[in-house]
């Protein structure tokens, strides 16, 4: 059993509260999944010859303007690096190709990990309680058009940073999941051999990593998720995001709850209603269920 939380603000002048409405939803969700939490939150993109990348250390203790120091001298870009440290995440952002330097911190900085890539997308994720995080890393602070949030009861591995939600796979795409899939095995088994690899044995890096293989072989968000229905195999309630999209489909028993709110000035979702108690207008929102594989969508 675990938690999910949406919010995608139709209204611009309500993008710098984004991540105070969140926070009583993300924490509303505690009973659901009290080991770790995570946010993924889109916020404007940075210029077209740039990147961000998440990074997490952990307990390992960084000197972060040193690294930024490093990376500087070993990638020639006229633009200089940034670096925006929270704790023990930071926001690398760069010209440089964000390939590279992912496989620079696994040369020269092995305890760092890169937790997301993309122009819109920063991402944190822990272990604790979710209050506890949400405090940590200053989330009522964020601001942007949409983010994807989830607590975790961990069911089938281990309670780890890495096994925490969101998964992320390419660039600004994350995936949080409710929910237990049967076949995660047959599908990495179907996608090691095309070069794609796995950094947990977390059966939701299965699905994250499917959907983004079907993007990058130019599906639609939507049409990978049609593809999906006949591929990965158990009980889910998926919800995903990009630069531009939320998107949540249940499977075909849609046993794993899940609530709409929508209104002219936001979309929320949650897998319980007490967590969207609180936002603004919510009795004059259209409250609805998702029916069993049937995809809604949003667009910034």
């Amino acid at each position: 059993m675990c938690g999910i939380v949406g919010l995608l603000v139709k209204n611009p002048a309500l993008r710098s509260q984004l991540g105070a409405l969140m926070v009583p939803m993300l924490v509303g969700m505690t009973e659901r999944g009290p080991d770790s939490a995570g946010l993924a939150v889109y916020t404007a993109p940075v210029s077209e010859r740039r990147h961000k990348l998440s990074l997490y250390s952990g307990e390992n203790q960084v000197d972060w303007p040193q690294l930024l120091s490093a990376i500087a001298a070993d990638f020639d870009d006229a633009e200089p690096h940034e670096i925006s440290v929270h704790g023990n995440h930071a926001v690398l952002t760069s010209e440089a190709d964000p390939d590279s330097i992912v496989a620079w911190l696994a040369r020269n900085a092995r305890m760092i990990a890169v937790l997301s890539v993309g122009q819109s997308i920063d991402l944190y994720k822990d272990v604790g309680a979710p209050a506890d995080i949400a405090e940590r890393y200053g989330f009522k602070s964020l601001h942007g058009s949409h983010l994807v949030g989830h607590t975790r009861m961990a069911t089938e591995s281990a309670v780890t940073p890495a096994h925490a939600h969101p998964f992320t796979a390419g660039r600004d795409f994350c995936l949080v999941h409710n929910g237990s899939l049967s076949n995660p095995h047959l599908v990495r088994k179907r996608l090691e051999p095309l070069g794609i690899e796995f950094e947990t044995d977390n059966d939701t890096e299965a699905a994250c990593r499917f959907f983004e293989w079907r993007l990058r072989e130019g599906d639609d968000l939507e049409t990978a998720v049609q593809r999906g229905f006949s591929e990965l195999d158990g009980f889910y309630t998926f919800l995903m995001g990009t630069d531009s999209e939320l998107l949540i489909v249940r499977d075909a028993f849609a046993c794993k709850p899940a609530v709409v709110a929508e209104t002219d000035d936001y979309v929320a979702i949650a897998s319980e209603f007490r967590s969207l108690a609180h936002l603004p207008h919510i009795s004059h929102a259209t409250l609805f269920e998702p029916k069993p594989e049937e995809i809604y969508s949003w667009r910034i």
